[in-house]
């Protein structure tokens, strides 16, 4: 870390000793820059869900699924009526 770059420690030991209205000017000035960089985080494209999922292949059909269910609970107890 730069060595001029104050620590978290420093910093809040420092803010301990403003006022409180000097507290809340603070505050509001660290959510402005805070904001700010929110907003920059959300202006990234996002990838679709299917984008995400394509690394996969593709999706089993609906046969496919409906196999792999009867494979499963093929030999699970019934209840005796």
């Amino acid at each position: 870390m730069n060595p001029t770059t104050p620590e978290l420690e420093q910093v809040v030991a420092l803010a301990q000793n403003l006022s409180p209205l000097d507290k809340v000017r603070l505050v509001e000035r660290l959510m402005a820059t805070l904001e700010e960089t929110l907003e920059e985080v959300d202006k990234r494209p996002r990838k679709s869900l299917l984008g995400v999922l394509s690394q996969f292949g593709p999706a089993p059909s609906a046969e496919e699924i409906d196999e792999a269910r009867r494979e499963m609970w093929g030999n699970f107890p019934r209840p005796i009526l």
